[in-house]
């Protein structure tokens, strides 16, 4: 008996209970379904947390005071006033890993103009920082080093303060707003950025001199942080390693003590995300992998019930010369066809859930053509090793005793 042969009986086989082998199939369309859709949403959310992160700024890295011991006792690092604008000034001149620097000092208060005012949070910094927060000035223009040297009041909003202070849609540009007690003259608008992947408002921020908000808002004389950017997101390990060298050098610490300030890069804030949602896909997908699990066992299930009931015609067909191997295709070839269609189905239905939750939910979803390879391998194999011990079973069947079984 050739292939040809066996793959129509067992098609036949399966067109006499049409219904019943759907409802087989079952376990696997759902199994695969879920997990293709599993994936997608976490491969989305993957994509989606990289995405928002660059555009914060994929080589950003952030240098800020770090706390240390004095006296025996270790002291908070927001308390620490260890950054001066020399450290700025020596990166600026000594980093050959970066390519733009920026001091920072913030403070948060009300803005004020007329009869609104909103609570936001003024950055005091140089222009380099809207290049390394990738942001954009959409209207006017940025302060400039004149302005920075002459700790002039003036700022840059973003679109949220702006709707905020200006609801009825006239233009800020040139309009002075007071931020608690200092007034400013707004000379430029930022691009609107949206939210982030931790769910902060990137447009509620005013950007300011970082000399002003210095000596006319905080009356200090050291920076609260330091943001910069490497030459490319390859070289940032290479210029944090450069920035914590100087920075060594400039506080003076010794080899084996600990450093007084703190270099962190985008890098760690992606890798940490990124290896959350891959738990998290993870251990959805495993979830999702049970239904193809219980898929299996069903086919094993309906594949014993078809032996036994089958057994007669087994032992017929092993009397006119069928041989053990050629019952063990039939049954075999069973098993992988309702596990072969029902991965189609499976594979249909879960681009198409994938699809249903990104314009209805609105999640951030992303088709592999390795997740759908692989839910259909895995839903193939769970047909052969399913079927495997019943078609087994019905191949070791002794002809005589199977034509009188009733």
């Amino acid at each position: 008996m050739n292939f040809a042969n066996l793959f129509k009986i067992a098609l036949r086989a399966l067109n006499t209970n049409k219904f019943r082998g759907f409802l087989t199939m079952l376990g696997i369309i759902i199994g695969v379904a879920s997990v293709i859709t599993m994936l997608a949403i976490g491969q989305g959310s993957k994509q989606s947390i990289r995405s928002q992160i660059s555009e914060m700024g994929s080589n950003m890295l952030m240098i800020h005071p770090g706390s240390m011991r004095m006296g025996g006792v270790r002291q908070d690092a927001s308390s620490m006033q260890s950054l001066k604008i020399e450290d700025y000034k020596a990166i600026v001149n000594k980093s050959r890993y970066v390519a733009a620097v920026s001091p920072s000092v913030t403070s948060s208060g009300q803005a004020i103009y007329s009869s609104n005012n909103t609570p936001t949070t003024l950055y005091g910094v140089n222009p380099d920082y809207l290049e390394i927060r990738k942001y954009k000035v959409s209207e006017g223009d940025v302060f400039s080093e004149q302005d920075i040297k002459t700790f002039a009041k003036v700022c840059l909003i973003g679109k949220t303060v702006s709707d905020n202070l200006f609801p009825n849609g006239e233009s800020p540009l040139g309009r002075y707003i007071r931020f608690n007690k200092t007034p400013f003259k707004i000379i430029g608008i930022l691009e609107s950025k949206g939210y982030n992947s931790m769910g902060m408002d990137q447009d509620d921020l005013l950007i300011a001199p970082y000399t002003t908000v210095q000596k006319r808002v905080l009356a200090i004389n050291y920076l609260q942080g330091i943001y910069a950017s490497a030459i490319n997101e390859e070289m940032s390990p290479k210029a944090v390693e450069e920035i914590e060298e100087i920075l060594r050098f400039n506080h003076k610490i010794k080899e084996g003590a600990d450093d007084n300030f703190e270099v962190r890069s985008q890098e760690e804030l992606t890798s940490m995300l990124t290896s959350t949602t891959d738990l998290m896909t993870l251990l959805l997908s495993c979830i999702a992998g049970i239904s193809l699990l219980v898929g299996g066992i069903g086919i094993m299930n309906i594949m014993y019930v078809s032996v036994t009931e089958r057994t007669r015609e087994i032992g017929l067909r092993m009397s006119i010369g069928a041989k053990g191997k050629d019952i063990l295709m039939q049954f075999l070839i069973e098993a992988i066809l309702l596990s072969f269609v029902g991965g189609i189905i499976g594979i249909f239905l879960g681009v198409s859930v994938t699809f249903i939750v990104k314009f209805a939910a609105g999640w951030p979803v992303l088709i592999q053509p390795w997740s759908v390879l692989l839910s259909f391998a895995v839903c193939s194999l769970t047909g052969i090793f399913f079927g495997w011990y019943p078609a087994k079973k019905a191949a070791s069947l002794d002809p005589i005793e199977a034509i009188r079984y009733e």
